[in-house]
């Protein structure tokens, strides 16, 4: 398989560093056609989450009622992808998806090797702390939002060691998100 394929990190980030409200708000993040989403779904065939984010978004169906045709087809594009869920609990796997509570390292290792397009991780905040703590990550994608929450939960905790990131690209949106994107320096 691809030995090629990176781990991305895309994510909506308030101003002020939070992936959600105090109470877990999503509402201030920011769709758009133009950041055709439906383009990154296409570079990816998996999905890394942990637990709990995979509890709330992993098999997560909108109402009908209240769903655009655009988000169907979004969702559809990501309950097709294959699902890795880190895990201290023991679940059992099921047809897309596997519960992972093994080496993170030799775990990603594996994902990568058996996948032939990039893969993203959606986190939550523990699994992109210990992610970004074991240079796990190969691109972030980070979608800055014109919101200020002034509370909630930060995108950024206890990094241990420091490291750099190099700026590979910008791109501003009509709506004023601003995404960032940075890769691994390289030596």
């Amino acid at each position: 398989m691809n030995s090629t394929n990176k781990v991305i990190l895309d994510l909506a980030v308030t101003l002020d560093g939070y992936i959600e409200g105090p109470n877990g708000e999503v509402d201030w993040c920011i769709m758009e056609p133009e950041m055709d989403f439906i383009g990154f779904l296409n570079q990816v065939d998996a999905i890394i989450y942990g637990r709990k984010s995979y509890d709330l978004w992993g098999t997560y169906t909108p109402d009908t009622h209240d769903i655009s045709n655009g988000d169907s087809v979004m969702w559809k594009h990501i309950h097709s992808k294959d699902k890795y869920v880190f895990t201290h609990q023991s679940l059992e796997n099921d047809k897309n998806t596997q519960f992972l509570n093994e080496d993170i390292i030799k775990s990603v290792n594996k994902i990568k090797q058996s996948h032939d397009k990039d893969i993203w991780l959606y986190g939550g905040s523990s699994i992109i702390t210990a992610f970004i703590n074991h240079n796990l990550i190969d691109e972030y994608r980070l979608s800055i939002h014109p919101t200020i929450l002034g509370d909630g939960k930060p995108l950024f905790e206890n990094i241990d060691p420091r490291f750099n990131i190099a700026l590979h690209h910008t791109h501003t949106y009509k709506s004023g998100v601003v995404q960032l994107i940075y890769r691994k320096m390289t030596e």
